[in-house]
């Protein structure tokens, strides 16, 4: 017997939801049930959203982890947690100096991205996304870096964002 969030959604949402990103206009019910299949196949776990029926074109997809990804940090906000006071820390120092990289290397070395979102087809045929990225560690207390700081991951552009989508499911 299946499950509600691995039956193949039929009813598109109405209108694209505030915080989603578009991925792919023209996009058909074909494309949505290709990557849902994949991210199941891939050992993710698809969901459905909370308080939606189980026919609605939408569904929570989470537990990829992309390690190495300290490219990803968005400098200037993770700076501005900095700036009220800090653990004193060789990486955050530098960060405060202009040279992000070995934040970076702390992050590549102790942390892994976690890529969460929400998957779904609009009546207009659009495939959109809702990203949930965040810096986790791969091994907690592992990483000398503060247990407040909140390395803040950059805003990611279309394609960037399809790619991770795409390997999340296990077709790229």
């Amino acid at each position: 017997m299946s499950s509600p969030a691995s039956d193949r959604p039929t009813r598109p949402l109405p209108q694209k939801p505030a915080g989603h990103v578009e991925l792919a206009r023209y996009s058909s019910l074909g494309r949505l049930w290709a990557l849902l299949g994949g991210a199941a196949r891939a050992g993710r776990q698809v969901t459905l959203v909370r308080g939606d029926a189980p026919d609605l074109c939408r569904r929570r997809v989470s537990g990829y982890v992309l390690p190495g990804a300290g490219i990803f940090l968005d400098v200037a906000r993770t700076a501005r947690h900095l700036e009220d006071g800090f653990a004193p820390h060789p990486a955050l120092v530098a960060l405060l100096a202009g040279d992000p990289d070995p934040l970076r290397a702390e992050l590549n070395a102790h942390f892994e991205l976690r890529v969460d979102f929400t998957l779904a087809l609009t009546a207009s045929r659009d495939l959109i996304c809702r990203p949930e990225l965040r810096f986790v560690p791969i091994v907690p207390g592992l990483s000398d870096l503060p247990g407040d700081l909140t390395p803040e991951v950059r805003r990611l552009g279309r394609d960037e964002l399809h790619l991770l989508v795409q390997r999340a499911c296990g077709l790229a």
